[in-house]
């Protein structure tokens, strides 16, 4: 279980996102300020994109998911996506890739989505990166997160083969240089 909520979690968000609407899971029929803490307070995972219905913190209408309240017309966040159910103050340069399925962060503008990775790489590699088939569709190699959806930053090394950045920094400070999937040297 998660440590307890802060007295605000139900007006401002939580600590994960600064919104103005709660999603009701349709797992569980539980409201939750965002699905990473529905993760962690249930005991199964949460479907964001099947999330159909949220709840306004300022009037408590529950109501189908849109961009700002059908009743108050409070609107739910800055930024707003509604395929992907994300809400969120706090500008990080967010944008949703049709092409990946989700939401990025970072500014499109220094952006771009390969067809062959199949997902948005950061323009300073576009001309010099190794193309990888699909590469983000799977587990990184040291902590065995899914990599697609991850919210920790990933490194392209030269062989293509993505990785956490932060577990791209662990295998160097522990003397291991080499991709952990064909040897390759970063």
């Amino acid at each position: 279980m998660a440590e307890a909520l802060p007295p605000d979690y139900f007006q401002n968000g939580c600590s994960h996102y600064k919104r103005r609407c709660r999603l009701l899971a349709p797992c569980c029929n539980n409201v939750y300020s965002c699905h990473i803490c529905h993760d962690q307070n249930e005991q199964h995972l949460l479907n964001r994109f099947k999330i159909k219905h949220h709840l306004c913190v300022k009037c408590n209408e529950i109501q189908q998911v849109n961009t700002k309240c059908s009743k108050c017309g409070t609107e739910f966040a800055e930024y707003c996506c509604v395929f992907c159910y994300m809400f969120d103050d706090n500008t990080k340069g967010q944008y949703h890739c049709l092409s990946c399925g989700i939401c990025r962060v970072g500014g499109q503008q220094n952006y771009f989505h390969c067809k062959k990775c199949n997902m948005c790489l950061a323009l300073r590699i576009a001309n010099n990166h190794k193309c990888v088939e699909n590469c983000s569709e799977g587990d990184c190699p040291l902590c065995a997160e899914y990599l697609h959806t991850s919210r920790t930053e990933l490194f392209v090394p030269n062989c293509g083969h993505l990785i956490h950045k932060i577990c791209y920094e662990k295998l160097l400070t522990e003397n291991y240089p080499s991709c952990l999937l064909c040897k390759v040297p970063y």
